[in-house]
């Protein structure tokens, strides 16, 4: 009896490893979610599976879960399939409740079974694990960074940045950083750790997850083409001191020199307007201004005339002189000031 016992336990295990090996449908394990937020999941199936119906189940039993949606439906549940990928993904929004779902393909076969894979959402007000960004996107080339959040609880637990479509994970380690340098793994210690990943190459698109101890958070990343001008920016920071130094100079005897022009035009606009300043002034002072002071001017004869034949030129004359008097600062005399004469007389 015990025999048969054997014999029937060794069959059943059979049976479960050719059902597991059946099974060909990949997924993640255990989701952190914020309570009330949103997340995508990652679904891989084998190529085989490309023209199956795609669907997305809810319950603790795949014998008994319901079908909350299938691929390229219009529901509150998002499925798409990318046949190019080998996979579809699931958008679930405003998510509350932490539970078992199924990732699936549906065989359609009564002897055989539907391809699935499940997972559980660990819905929490706040995750023990968490990203900055769940969707990042670099350029071919260029680096991204991606920042992982996790509590004190998952501070001692390990660390890992992980590739979903081929399963290869990046460790951080106390005494190397990461296997590869093209990605690297460091944890702060102050319940963060980042993954940079440098030269980017489009086949580095696709899906990853952080991770810590047993939970896991999904992230995209995509890389698009080198962006213009990045050959350029690379070539000018590779430029020498001395060529920036000499930009330098250029630029500050540039200045200078715009300085100097505008200094020259100041100056001649200042000294014009000086010279119509003066021109206007010697305008306003006219000779007229001179006042001329006359004195007598007497012409005198002796009372006796010894000689009366004497020609009448030899009259003796006295002139008095005659000053004029210049005030370059005196204003013009207006018309209704008087000018006051001398008298003039001649003595016969």
């Amino acid at each position: 009896m015990h025999l048969y016992s054997l014999v029937g336990s060794g069959t059943l295990f059979g049976v479960f490893l050719c059902i597991s090996d059946v099974q060909s449908m990949r997924t993640l394990k255990n989701v952190a979610v914020k309570h009330g937020g949103s997340v995508t999941i990652p679904c891989l199936y084998e190529d085989q599976y490309k023209p199956n119906p795609k669907f997305w189940c809810k319950g603790y039993f795949w014998s008994s879960c319901s079908i909350e949606a299938y691929a390229n439906s219009i529901g509150s549940t998002s499925v798409t399939d990318y046949p190019a990928q080998d996979m579809f993904t699931v958008e679930l929004n405003k998510v509350f409740y932490s539970g078992t779902y199924w990732c699936a393909a549906e065989i359609g076969s009564k002897w055989t079974q539907d391809d699935y894979d499940y997972l559980y959402l660990t819905v929490s007000q706040d995750p023990d694990l968490s990203v900055m960004e769940s969707r990042v996107r670099g350029e071919e080339g260029g680096s991204v960074t991606v920042q992982c959040l996790y509590s004190a609880a998952y501070q001692n637990t390990q660390k890992q940045w992980c590739r979903f479509k081929d399963n290869v994970c990046n460790t951080f380690r106390r005494t190397a950083t990461s296997q590869n340098s093209a990605v690297q793994v460091s944890d702060d210690g102050r319940r963060s750790f980042s993954v940079q990943m440098s030269g980017l190459k489009k086949s580095d698109a696709g899906w990853y997850w952080c991770s810590a101890g047993d939970l896991q958070v999904p992230v995209h990343i995509s890389v698009g083409d080198e962006a213009p001008g990045i050959s350029e920016k690379k070539e000018e920071h590779k430029t020498s001191p001395i060529d920036d130094t000499i930009l330098a100079l250029c630029i500050i005897s540039g200045l200078l020199l715009v300085l100097i022009v505008i200094g020259c035009v100041i100056w001649k606009r200042k000294q014009k307007h000086i010279g119509l300043l003066v021109l206007s002034k010697g305008a306003s002072h006219s000779p007229i201004n001179t006042d001329v002071v006359y004195d007598d001017v007497v012409f005198g004869q002796p009372q006796s005339i010894p000689n009366k034949a004497s020609s009448a030129s030899e009259q003796e004359v006295t002139y008095s002189t005659v000053r004029t008097s210049h005030h370059p600062t005196v204003s013009p005399v207006p018309p209704n000031d008087k000018v006051i004469y001398s008298s003039v007389k001649s003595h016969t």
